[in-house]
């Protein structure tokens, strides 16, 4: 991480060379979708709800092809987006620096362009990842520079179908609700964009005071000289641990069901543009077989994120042991694995999150029509997996498929660009390595959506274009019958 002071200058100058590149590459590509009024009011083309990265980039592809009638909703005040500012609490990304994410191909956007431009090569040089907060502030750059059409403190009630192949939004925004029309509308919503965070029954019916998610906002502060305990071995358990022993926890357990930490990221293995570009032409069958192998190996915690935990001598690591109970004991609670029992002051669940459309209330007209892997897809033998079985089934341009064909027309206009696209499309819509891949193949289906339903306009106004490149000056007609009385 850098401790110098950026150089305001070089940033601006780096802006000046993003926005030549565009110019070269007459980007944005000029508007061109028709514009729709239905009763007085405007029709957005496309609403992104979320604006977070994946929701960022969705909209900078758009713009990029000429949809610039398209707004991102974010219930978030600018600046809180996604994870980054709130709840993730590591202090470097877990990504290598050197992905470049939301950049859409071009250098002046990428994270390093933005860094360099503060700090220098060397720094870059030196750096090791990219500090947290610091993501947080290239993406609210990229917002800037690209000149997104973000409104925040945005919040989408409930989406519904209207007339027209249409859809109207009820939004509330300071206080107040009122209702947009859109043609499309794209999820990109983040991990629990289809459900919400994970957390085991044990934990039913025991008051809040004692345990939070790891997703939610903690008071660490009030953990000072307690006992902390902490559910899970991935990244966000690990990050949650240290943040607790770091805000002076006495002790901090970890309770991991394996009898091992995982250690190697197979994903990662195998990167690539193949990878990428392929997946989405794999069969169901090896899709599935693909998916079911990476999650039951699951993915290791970043090794400087363990080592921040290990760090402190009152961090225990407890293997094989799984939560058998969680009961309150007066002022505590007492964690029972099959290794003994634990008095602790405080539990934090990263157990993750789960697909559950029941907890997305804005969803709830659509809910029922939304067609998932095992509605069409029988469990390979011996691959048992709820998350697969759970994940939407998803067409090419990540649109949400029926389950009874006719049912639910308007399901093909509502986007999934979320993490649970996964075993449709790869990870291309919810981490940085490939999320500009997965825009570029979001945004394209929209466009082409766009232009065929559009097609009548489209024809009218090929015919009646009418601006002459040959005005008939430019040349003589050899066997004109009459000829100009000087060539008689």
């Amino acid at each position: 991480m850098t401790t110098s002071t950026p150089n305001a200058t070089g940033l601006v100058a780096l802006e000046e060379r993003l926005k030549q590149d565009l110019a070269w590459l007459e980007l944005p590509a000029k508007s061109w979708v028709p514009r729709r009024v239905v009763d007085g009011a405007n029709v957005v083309d496309v609403v992104i709800v979320g604006a977070g990265m994946a929701g960022l980039v969705a909209s900078a592809m758009l713009k990029r092809l000429g949809v610039d009638n398209h707004l991102l909703l974010d219930r978030a005040r600018a600046g809180e987006e996604g994870p980054w500012a709130t709840f993730a609490r590591m202090r470097t990304l877990r990504s290598p620096k050197e992905l470049t994410g939301p950049a859409m191909g071009m250098p002046a956007l990428t994270f390093r362009a933005f860094y360099e431009a503060q700090y220098g090569g060397e720094a870059w040089q030196a750096l090791d990842r990219a500090p947290r907060t610091m993501w947080m502030d290239y993406l609210v750059w990229y917002r800037k520079v690209l000149n997104l059409p973000v409104r925040n403190g945005v919040s989408v009630e409930r989406i519904h179908a209207h007339d027209d192949q249409l859809f109207a939004l009820d939004i509330s925004e300071a206080g107040q609700s009122r209702k947009i029309l859109a043609r499309h509308v794209v999820l990109a919503t983040g991990r629990d964009g289809l459900g919400s965070a994970y957390v085991p029954p044990l934990a039913d019916g025991i008051d809040r005071r004692f345990w939070a998610h790891s997703s939610d906002p903690i008071d660490f502060e009030s953990l000072r000289g307690k006992r902390v305990a902490v559910v899970g071995a991935g990244a966000s358990a690990m990050d949650n641990a240290a943040v607790a022993l770091e805000a002076g926890a006495a002790r901090t357990d970890l309770f991991i069901r394996r009898a091992d930490i995982p250690r190697i990221n197979k994903f990662t293995g195998i990167g690539s543009q193949g990878v990428v570009h392929g997946f989405a032409g794999l069969a169901d069958d090896w899709k599935w077989r693909f998916l079911d192998y990476t999650l039951k190996a699951q993915t290791p915690p970043p090794r400087q994120s363990v080592l921040r935990v290990s760090a402190h001598p009152h961090a225990h690591f407890h293997l094989a042991s799984p939560i058998e109970d969680l009961t309150v004991a007066g002022d505590h609670l007492v964690v029972t694995t099959p290794k003994g029992r634990y008095a602790t002051d405080f539990v934090i669940f990263g157990t993750g999150f789960i697909v559950d459309l029941a907890q997305r209330k804005e969803l709830a007209e659509f809910a029922p029509h939304i067609r998932f892997w095992r509605d069409r897809f029988p469990t390979p033998a011996g691959m048992d997996n709820a998350e697969l079985e759970h994940s939407p089934d998803l067409g090419d341009s990540f649109q949400f498929m029926e389950k009874v064909p006719g049912a639910c027309p308007m399901l093909s206009q509502l986007h999934c660009f979320n993490y649970p696209a996964t075993l449709s499309h790869g990870k291309l819509s919810g981490d940085i390595p490939a999320i500009s891949e997965g825009a570029d193949r979001l945004a394209r289906g929209i466009v082409r959506r766009l232009f065929v339903e559009d097609r009548e306009i489209h024809f009218a106004n090929l015919k009646a274009f009418a601006t002459p490149e040959i005005v008939g000056d430019e040349w003589r007609d050899a066997d004109a019958t009459h000829q100009p009385a000087e060539e008689a």
